[in-house]
C-alpha cells in the first residue's frame, strides 16, 4: 500500500524508472553464508535441472573454500522445481555435506532472497545500457557485499521462523 497526496501519483517524485525494450536482463545464481558471498554465476538460455546441476558441479565446493566454510557448508533447496528435480537431489545426497530442505508450499525465508533485493539495489544506482555492461556491474556489486550484511541475515532465520509460525504461514513482514 502506499500513501500519498491526491493527484501527486505521476510527479517525478513518485515514480521509479525502468527500462523499457531492450533494457536487457540477467539471470545468475549465487550463495550466501553467515561469512559472505560465494561465487556469482551468470545463466544464459533457460534454466533446467541440468543446467542447475551443472553450476552445482561448478561453484558450490568452490564457494564454500571461497567462504571458508568447506567441508561443513549446508546446501539450503528451496521449493524450486530445478533443485528438487531428482539427479539434483540424488547429487546433493553425495557431493554435500548436509542438505537443508524446506516443506513443499511453505514460505520463502531464505535469507539469500534479501541479497537479491541488496543486489538489485545497488545495480539502481547505474544506468546501464548493454548486457555485457549490466553483468560488470552485477559482478561488481556482487563483489561489495560484506559479510556482515550476511551474517545479520542468517542470525535473523530463527525470527523469520518465529514470525512464519506467528502468522500461521501467511504473509510475514520478512
Amino acid at each position: 500500500m502506499v500513501y500519498r497526496k491526491p493527484n501527486s501519483e505521476m510527479e517525478m517524485k513518485n515514480l521509479t524508472p525502468s527500462v523499457k525494450y531492450g533494457g536487457g536482463s540477467q539471470m545468475v545464481w549465487g550463495c550466501m553464508s553467515a561469512v559472505g558471498v560465494g561465487n556469482l554465476h551468470f545463466i544464459d538460455g533457460m534454466m533446467d535441472r541440468y543446467m542447475y546441476l551443472d553450476i552445482l558441479k561448478q561453484n558450490l565446493k568452490r564457494s564454500a573454500e571461497k567462504m571458508g566454510i568447506l567441508p561443513h557448508y549446508k546446501l539450503y533447496l528451496d521449493n524450486d522445481p530445478k533443485p528438487n528435480a531428482h539427479i539434483c537431489r540424488l547429487w546433493a545426497l553425495y557431493h554435500c555435506p548436509q542438505v537443508i530442505r524446506t516443506p513443499a508450499q511453505s514460505p520463502d525465508h531464505n535469507p539469500i532472497e534479501n541479497i537479491w533485493g541488496h543486489l538489485n539495489n545497488g545495480i539502481r544506482k547505474f544506468k546501464v545500457s548493454s548486457k555485457n555492461e549490466l553483468s560488470e556491474k552485477l559482478m561488481s556489486e556482487w563483489d561489495k557485499i560484506e559479510g556482515n550484511v550476511c551474517t545479520n541475515l542468517v542470525k535473523s532465520v530463527p525470527k523469520r521462523l518465529n514470525e512464519v509460525i506467528k502468522c500461521k504461514g501467511g504473509p510475514t513482514h520478512y
